[in-house]
């Protein structure tokens, strides 16, 4: 048998080479994501072998979309990005984008210690989709603040990125003399800061979009500091009071109201309780990846208590609040 001839393909061998971060799918304006207010660090579900349940996930993304939250955290610290090989990490953004990034902004956390492995996962991140990067600055090694300029210039210019500060978790207080001097990129769309009302005043009196890293600051850092929001931790259980929190004017009372669930939300590191919390809400299966494990039988009674008291219509899922039995929940360490 004689093989055939095939046609000469009409296209270039470019059009087989990944896209180019500055061809982005869904290209987002760095606009499009300074004007939210209200984005959650969704949680990531697990199922008893520790895979993603990603039904579950789909379920917690519509709650929040539902709940009026306008942009999610993929893979951030609350959803234990640094559990994840990035095979995992860029799978979730993508799976993200794919099935709600029409309803909702996806800002994927492709941040890392090292600048060469943050540019490429930054590459695939938008490569797959999402509207913008969330980038920390570099952890444990750390470096000098010229290396913290030059670490940031290097992601900055693949699209619309927000610079997250978090001393208490990187070692390092990124100073307000590194954001002002990349400040000038257009793709800088600004930063999540957990330092504390002075640093937010800072940066917005300078016109530099600020969202509080704080969920119990969060209040005053919208009205009486001018952050534009909150990237928050809360509102993966009560997307709606979150919304209105920094939707609604100054409420003292409804802030005075979360603050005990805030509080908690925070006794031991993020996401040990709010891993817990969604568990015994029944919205994601009760499994931890290690190192991560369950707070303690005294502490999950009391958030059932803290769910009375704000009322239980306001907190994600149908199921009643229950205290779940040391049994009942599963840690895998092989994932």
């Amino acid at each position: 048998m004689s093989r055939g001839k095939f046609s000469v393909a009409a296209i270039t061998l470019d059009d087989y080479l990944p896209m180019r971060s500055t061809e982005v799918k869904n290209r987002t304006s760095t606009a499009d994501i300074t004007s939210l207010r209200v984005v959650t660090a969704i949680k990531t579900p697990y199922l008893p072998d520790g895979r993603f349940d990603l039904e579950a996930y789909d379920g917690l993304i519509n709650m929040q979309i539902e709940g009026g939250a306008e942009g999610v955290i993929v893979g951030g610290t609350t959803g234990e990005g640094h559990l994840m090989s990035w095979d995992e990490h860029i799978m979730l953004i993508g799976h993200t984008v794919n099935c709600f990034g029409t309803k909702v902004k996806v800002v994927g956390n492709t941040g890392s210690n090292s600048t060469r492995e943050a540019i490429h996962a930054t590459e695939q991140g938008f490569a797959v989709g999402m509207h913008a990067a969330l980038h920390i600055n570099p952890y444990y090694g750390k470096t000098s603040i010229e290396g913290l300029i030059s670490h940031f210039e290097a992601v900055l210019p693949m699209g619309p990125t927000i610079i997250y500060n978090v001393p208490s978790r990187t070692g390092q207080d990124i100073p307000p003399g590194v954001i002002e001097a990349v400040s000038s990129f257009p793709n800088l769309a600004g930063v999540k800061e957990c330092v504390g009302h002075d640093r937010v005043k800072c940066y917005t009196d300078k016109g530099i979009t600020i969202w509080s890293g704080n969920d119990d600051e969060c209040h005053d850092s919208r009205w009486k500091y001018g952050a534009t929001g909150v990237i928050s931790v809360a509102s993966n259980l009560i997307p709606g009071l979150m919304h209105s929190l920094m939707y609604e004017g100054e409420n003292a009372t409804l802030n005075e109201k979360l603050l005990p669930l805030m509080k908690w939300l925070f006794c031991q590191p993020n996401p040990i309780a709010l891993n817990t919390a969604l568990a015994q809400l029944g919205v994601v299966r009760p499994v931890f990846r290690l190192p991560y494990v369950p707070l303690a039988l005294e502490k999950r009674v009391e958030f059932v208590r803290i769910v009375e008291s704000i009322g239980r219509e306001n907190f994600v899922g149908e199921k009643e609040a229950r205290v779940l039995d040391d049994d009942d929940f599963v840690l895998v360490s092989r994932y």
